[in-house]
């Protein structure tokens, strides 16, 4: 008789759901921060060096002006952060596809050492920025980056797309 309580105790502890787990949002925003900084690195990979001039109209910013574009965006928000960590320089003017790379990693580097300096507590902190985004949690500059990223990620798509290219999302074995 003894063994049937045993066995209801761990049939009852079996059955019981799992305590509610909690998102670290500062673990998220790293994720989703270097999830980006990959997938923007492997779509400027797959564009050809020669065609880093490429625009789709002349008004528009070429190929490796978008590519720097990002890195001159991060970097001048991710200074509203505050932090220890050491803005790198950016060549805004940066022509070649190695030196253009080199700066948008930079940027991104310079954002996963800044996050990993903060907390869930301190990410939630208003810090003064700028006209456009106003006082703003330290969360949302990241997410303003994320979301700016993503835009210019669509239309680097569309270059890379024009000049005969698939990218690397897209790509199938």
């Amino acid at each position: 008789m003894r063994t049937i309580p045993t066995l209801v105790a761990a049939l009852v502890i079996a059955a019981a759901p799992a305590a509610a787990q909690r998102a670290s949002l500062k673990a998220e925003l790293l994720r989703d921060w270097q999830e980006m900084k990959d997938t923007l690195h492997k779509l400027a990979e797959e564009m050809p060096a020669d065609t880093y001039g490429f625009k789709t109209t002349p008004a528009q910013r070429d190929f490796g002006q978008q590519v720097t574009h990002i890195a001159g965006a991060n970097v001048n928000n991710l200074r509203f952060l505050g932090g220890k960590a050491q803005a790198p320089a950016i060549n805004r003017n940066a022509t070649s596809k190695s030196d253009a790379i080199a700066a948008m990693d930079a940027s991104f580097d310079y954002g996963t050492a800044l996050i990993n300096e903060l907390t869930d507590e301190t990410l939630m902190e208003i810090v003064q920025t700028n006209a456009f985004l106003g006082p703003s949690s330290r969360a949302r500059v990241i997410w303003f980056l994320l979301g700016h990223s993503w835009d210019i990620y669509g239309q680097m798509v569309v270059y890379l797309r024009l000049n005969g290219g698939v990218p690397p999302a897209s790509q199938r074995p």
